[in-house]
């Protein structure tokens, strides 16, 4: 099918937005590359209902104010089944179609094919410019030796939640031998290695009885892998798994009866505590921008906006940075009084998002010098709904998260190697 087909768009058109853009110009496209079938789709969606609420947020408020008037923004889906070929097809075909704004980041080693691509295209065709808006491909070489004018990531990168998982790790002296799986490709090698060095000076005292990598997505069965984490007698287990690499990981973990301390970027959602169940009380850590159960009324809000427009308790993953994402987007629209890429590029460097007033809950810089946002990160834990710090639980699970410790921004900033170029 041709690629232009394949792209559904994820808003409803003129009639169903409000009255003010009856007759506005087009809306500001965003295309969403992402994997929406295939062995990550749970994950491709909630990214979906994310990005949508953010652009519906934005519509509610008049869009996006620019001088010829305000527009309102549209999501435009495009499925790359999980393949970074399709998303080079993907894109080539939204930027065909006048897409000046991609979104991504469901595999770093596929927002990397994306980065190489734009620098090319970007360079080929100037007066068709588009930009990488980059929700949470994390390998830290994206910021670093691969740094693109063309990219901006408004995750922290892998390095970044490291530091904060690591430092929940090093004060957990209980924790002797440390057991190292991931996904091998450029985010997992890159997890394995940082936290290799990241142990060794924190905690040089920690065995770490195991480093393997799995191949991404094609796992079904994790039974072996998790007998191995058990035979090795790991107190603990550090995974960036993501998707239902974790899922079914956590799942057999349970199986084998391994009482492994679980450290993990993503354990917090998309079916993990449901899979972890009661075993998981006390034992399973996460990390992330932010999470339900902060427990002040600005977070309450937010996270209660999104249960109503997503009451389902399989859609309950709320990703705040993303929200960040499309808000900082169109204040740089609104700053650069245009849609045009490099101006809009120009406008996100150096940006500033008022969680206070623009409707979110924190502060974050977007650093000029290689296209990372600096934002503050929650390490949580998992515990039972209803007890102290959890008053919510997790796709109706019945298990939440409740804080561990919050680090600002300046915690876990890391530096950056970047030389980017920047377009005359």
């Amino acid at each position: 099918m041709n690629p232009r087909r394949r792209a559904l768009l994820a808003l409803p058109l003129a009639g169903a937005l409000p009255a003010a853009f009856a007759q506005a110009p087009a809306p500001i496209r965003l295309a969403l590359i992402e994997g929406l079938s295939g062995p990550f789709a749970n994950a491709g969606e909630a990214v979906f209902r994310n990005l949508l609420w953010a652009v519906e947020r934005v519509n509610a408020r008049g869009g996006v104010k620019l001088p010829a008037g305000a527009r309102p923004l549209a999501l435009v889906r495009f499925d790359s089944k999980g393949t970074a070929e399709e998303a080079l097809n993907l894109l080539r075909s939204a930027t065909e179609q006048g897409m000046a704004f991609i979104l991504q980041g469901n595999s770093s080693a596929t927002a990397a094919a994306l980065v190489d691509a734009l620098e090319k295209h970007n360079q080929r065709e100037p007066a068709r410019r588009a930009l990488l808006l980059n929700y949470s491909a994390v390998d830290p070489a994206l910021t670093n030796e691969r740094c693109s004018f063309w990219h901006f990531r408004f995750d922290a990168h892998a390095d970044m939640r490291l530091a904060a998982l690591t430092d929940a790790l090093r004060d957990e002296r209980a924790v002797k031998r440390v057991y190292l799986i991931g996904q091998d490709y450029s985010f997992g090698q890159q997890v394995a290695k940082s936290a290799r060095a990241l142990l060794a000076a924190k905690r040089p005292d920690l065995e770490i009885v195991g480093d393997e990598l799995h191949p991404m997505g094609r796992v079904k069965d994790f039974l072996p892998y998790a007998a191995k984490i058990k035979a090795s007698q790991a107190q603990a287990v550090l995974t960036g798994n993501w998707g239902n690499d974790l899922t079914l990981l956590v799942r057999a973990l349970r199986e084998v009866g391994s009482d492994a301390r679980l450290y993990t970027f993503y354990g917090n959602a998309l079916g993990a505590p449901a899979a972890i169940g009661e075993a998981g009380v006390g034992r399973v850590l996460a990390v992330a921008e932010w999470h339900p159960n902060l427990g002040d009324a600005a977070s309450d809000t937010f996270y209660a906006a999104f249960r109503q427009r997503f009451p389902e308790p399989r859609d309950d993953y709320v990703h705040a940075r993303m929200q960040v994402l499309v808000e900082m987007l169109a204040a740089a629209i609104e700053k650069a009084g245009s849609v045009e890429a490099t101006a809009v590029a120009r406008a996100l460097e150096g940006a500033a998002y008022d969680g206070r007033t623009l409707g979110g809950l924190h502060t974050a810089t977007m650093r000029a010098a290689d296209h990372q946002l600096q934002q503050p990160m929650v390490v949580s834990v998992m515990d039972r709904a209803g007890t102290p710090g959890v008053k919510h639980d997790v796709e109706g699970s019945g298990f939440g998260f409740r804080t561990l410790r919050r680090l600002d921004a300046a915690a876990v900033s890391q530096p950056s190697t970047c030389r980017m170029t920047r377009p005359d």
